[in-house]
């Protein structure tokens, strides 16, 4: 268990049991980094005790392989921005909630958040200097909504013979 300080009273949170099917190394930023389990029930507690906040949003390392090279840039950008964010995984069983809570569609994804508010996500494998600079930019951004992941808007345009008013 882990006591962490926000702007108010201090928010406890459970640590969540590493998930039995994960990639070493997507472990090892849990075990090594001091990034944190994150469950469909723990990432709206997590993410607002203060601060920026990133959560890995890996996917299937079988589908999704560059999950496994993201997992192993995280710790550099911990070096790379000392002291200024902290990391989350979201756990296989819940991160499809959790990418929709954030507005995210694509795997492998970082998703920033700041004092419970989203910010902004990367998606895939990126180079070292476009991680670099967006991570940057990323922790100077400000906060915004998280873009809705639901139900496509259909054109109703030429050749549509449905309109909506």
């Amino acid at each position: 268990m882990s006591i962490e300080h926000g702007a108010s009273a201090p928010i406890v949170t459970l640590p969540v049991a590493a998930p039995a099917a994960a990639s070493p190394l997507i472990e090892r930023l849990v075990s090594a980094h001091g990034a944190q389990w994150l469950t469909a029930d723990t990432v709206a507690d997590w993410a607002a005790a203060g601060g920026d906040r990133i959560i890995l949003l890996a996917g299937d390392p079988v589908r999704f392989p560059e999950a496994l090279d993201v997992a192993v840039v995280l710790p550099e950008l911990l070096v790379q921005f000392p002291r200024r964010f902290r990391i989350g995984v979201a756990t296989r069983e819940d991160e499809d909630a959790i990418a929709r809570r954030y507005g995210s569609i694509r795997w492998p994804a970082l998703v920033f958040v700041r004092d419970g508010q989203y910010v902004t996500t990367l998606s895939g494998m990126l180079d070292w200097d476009v991680y670099v600079e967006r991570v940057g930019l990323a922790l100077t951004m400000p906060t915004s909504r998280a873009p809705t992941v639901g139900i496509p808007v259909r054109n109703a345009g030429a050749g549509s013979e449905s309109s909506c008013h």
